[in-house]
């Protein structure tokens, strides 16, 4: 498996393991002018949520594949968190704001997996 690839399974993981929800990677590594060849996405039901998805991906990023963000913005109000991992961007939101940015859908030549909310016994 490719760096890249590696990286986008880790940030899954990261995401699960904080229960993100409605978690969705975006495969833009063959559009033509895109500005990563991934984009994963998920949703936190409160910026407290959000912000320990922002964390959980930066430990898993970092631990599992030794990579740090380039940058990260939106923590302030954690409503929604950008992480640029260079090839990969994460996208963490507030329900409100995904329905309202639909990044999902800005692209047509794309491909989009869907990953099921992993649900841990207590």
């Amino acid at each position: 498996m490719d760096q890249t690839k590696e990286l986008v399974k880790t940030i899954v993981e990261g995401l699960q393991e904080k229960r993100g929800k409605n978690i969705v990677t975006v495969d833009l590594s063959q559009t033509s002018g895109a500005i990563c060849q991934y984009m994963v996405i998920c949703e936190g039901n409160t910026p407290t949520q959000v912000s320990a998805l922002s964390d959980s991906v930066w430990d898993f990023a970092r631990k599992n594949a030794n990579e740090k963000p380039l940058s990260i913005d939106g923590t302030q109000g954690a409503q929604w968190i950008g992480m640029d991992y260079g090839t990969v961007l994460v996208h963490i939101f507030l329900p409100e704001q995904r329905a309202f940015y639909n990044l999902e859908n800005l692209w047509q030549t794309r491909r989009l997996y869907k990953y099921l909310t992993l649900i841990k016994p207590v």
